[in-house]
């Protein structure tokens, strides 16, 4: 059990780039490596502009202070298990004066609620990182269009999600207003976050994360860290994804949706930690039950079906 099977394997600056380019800082997020990362997050994901944000919760509660505004209406739809609920501390209404609503993708319609802004999270971690089909997708899109509200993406994980979805990462974020994607998660990175939309909504955003504290005066490692992720992770991504299958078939598992996935077993969170070692990494209380996410990154790769299969055995029956 001391060879690691769940989760990536963070690396220093340094040791990740090798030797620092050459090139200029940038000044409080102004040009330089931040620059350079921001046109290409746009070019990626189709959109007019992108925005680098210090963390992924900022970059949400700027985006729905700014469509808030916007649409002169603080009421946020979302599912009742997503991050702004459930990890935030309830920032939306404490610093936003906004009132986040729980409505699950088929009560989008339905709500009697009149929401100005609906969020989508893709994948659903709480869920087990489960994917929409692409028609579920857009149903909920259109559903809440219908409405005269906007949609926001919450795309944290939305890099790993186009095998799943069967489409390219623009087709995804043009069915979205706005975007938000991490860099520090699937990418590798050392933190970050990138808002991504029009010229305009990113232009608000840029005052909004200011008014945040998230205009530091430098952020190149990070930014270098992400393009670097952007670079060498996410092509690697497809490979993840599907051997991601192969370690949860070898688990008796459902068939993962992504590179990641849920994993509930009975017994104290603490010695599961402790039985698992490296090979599933940290359990956690969740209801009656212990869970850890299972993360297939490059450590996995090295993994036949077969070996994960003796390991998950050698495992349980120690339980």
């Amino acid at each position: 059990m001391n060879r690691q099977l769940s989760g990536v394997t963070k690396r220093t600056l340094l040791e990740t780039l090798g030797p620092v380019p050459d090139v200029d800082p940038d000044r409080y997020g102004d040009g330089g490596p931040v620059g350079a990362l921001e046109t290409r997050v746009a070019q990626l994901l189709g959109t007019e502009a992108a925005l680098f944000v210090p963390t992924g919760t900022m970059a949400q509660q700027i985006a729905l202070k700014c469509w808030a505004d916007r649409t002169h209406n603080p009421i946020v739809a979302m599912h009742p298990q997503a991050h702004p609920i459930t990890h935030e501390d309830d920032a939306l209404t404490v610093l936003s004066g906004l009132r986040p609503i729980k409505v699950g993708n088929d009560e989008v319609a339905t709500c009697p609620e009149p929401f100005g802004t609906l969020l989508v999270e893709v994948p659903d971690r709480e869920a087990g990182f489960i994917l929409p089909t692409r028609d579920e997708l857009t149903s909920v899109v259109d559903a809440a269009r219908e409405r005269d509200a906007v949609v926001h993406l919450d795309g944290a994980r939305l890099w790993e999600s186009t095998y799943g979805l069967g489409k390219p990462l623009e087709e995804i974020a043009g069915l979205f207003d706005s975007v938000y994607v991490s860099f520090y998660k699937s990418l590798e990175g050392i933190s970050g976050a990138a808002l991504a939309g029009t010229q305009d909504f990113v232009d608000q955003a840029r005052v909004w994360r200011h008014r945040y504290g998230g205009m530091l005066f430098q952020q190149w490692p990070a930014a270098l860290s992400a393009l670097h992720g952007l670079d060498t992770v996410l092509p690697r991504l497809g490979s993840y994804v599907a051997h991601a299958k192969v370690v949860a078939e070898a688990m008796g598992q459902p068939e993962p949706h992504t590179h990641q996935f849920s994993l509930h077993l009975p017994g104290d969170p603490a010695r599961l930690t402790e039985l698992s070692g490296k090979f599933l990494g940290k359990f956690w209380r969740d209801g009656r039950l212990a869970k850890t996410e299972v993360t297939v990154a490059g450590p996995a790769l090295e993994w036949t079906g077969e070996e994960v299969r003796e390991a998950w055995q050698h495992f349980t029956g120690l339980l």
